[in-house]
């Protein structure tokens, strides 16, 4: 059962921590990292993961990291609306193969929605790295 997986220290996201994948930050302190996503579904998509806890998905994280999580999310949000101007968003978290988590790292995503765009499927194409640098550089100058 995927909701009760082991932590894999070689996961791509521990990969990105540890610095040995690069991302294209959006932001970064001492407790998460944000990161555009390399498959968006929408221009403008982020994760932001934790840095220092270990947890698979929702239910092994604590509730101090699923705090700094939200609170981190809230931040980024403000920031992609305020960059990227789009219509509405969506925060969405994956919890198991069978509600589509692909990575069992906990992450959030951060999903701009534009209207009449409709959204590309979870992990379709890869994005091109230079918009990706762009977008984050932009949702990063509007973080408050």
């Amino acid at each position: 059962m995927s909701l009760s997986v082991s932590y894999d220290e070689n996961n791509i996201f521990a990969k990105i921590l540890r610095g040995e994948i690069p991302n294209s930050t959006v932001y970064e302190d001492e407790e998460v990292l944000c990161f555009m996503d390399l498959f968006p579904q929408a221009p403008g998509h982020c994760l932001i993961i934790p840095k220092k806890e270990k947890a698979t998905n929702f239910l092994t994280a604590t509730p101090e990291t699923l705090t700094i999580l939200m609170e981190r999310s809230q931040k980024i949000a403000r920031a992609v609306v305020k960059a990227l101007k789009p219509d509405g968003f969506r925060i969405i978290q994956f919890n198991g193969t069978a509600a589509g988590q692909t990575v069992f790292h906990l992450h959030f995503h951060i999903l701009p929605i534009y209207e009449n765009h409709p959204l590309k499927p979870h992990g379709s194409k890869p994005a091109d790295l230079d918009e990706l640098s762009h977008l984050a550089q932009k949702i990063a100058a509007a973080i408050e």
